[in-house]
């Protein structure tokens, strides 16, 4: 996966629900992609690139967020954030 701009983003969030994966990936790319959400509205349109500071602020409410999640569940999106950011990095 290689994305660039937040359209691509949701469409790949998207795509994740017409594949068939399971109920881990669902939940964490859903939950992080309200933060992108939240967090991109302050960035621009949903043209923009993704860039480090925009990720940087998504890890950051993430991380304040993660009391309200399980400390299970908070392993689940943290790792899947991990490897997120690291296919839009690279």
């Amino acid at each position: 996966m290689r994305v660039t701009n937040l359209i691509e983003l949701y469409q790949y969030f998207d795509e994740l629900v017409m594949e068939d994966v399971n109920s881990d990936i669902l939940f964490a790319s859903s939950y992080i992609r309200g933060f992108i959400s939240l967090v991109s509205s302050q960035f621009g349109d949903e043209t923009q690139l993704l860039t480090i500071e925009l990720l940087n602020c998504v890890s950051e409410e993430l991380n304040k967020s993660k009391s309200e999640l399980t400390p299970q569940d908070n392993v689940i999106v943290n790792n899947y954030w991990l490897n997120l950011q690291e296919n839009i990095l690279n």
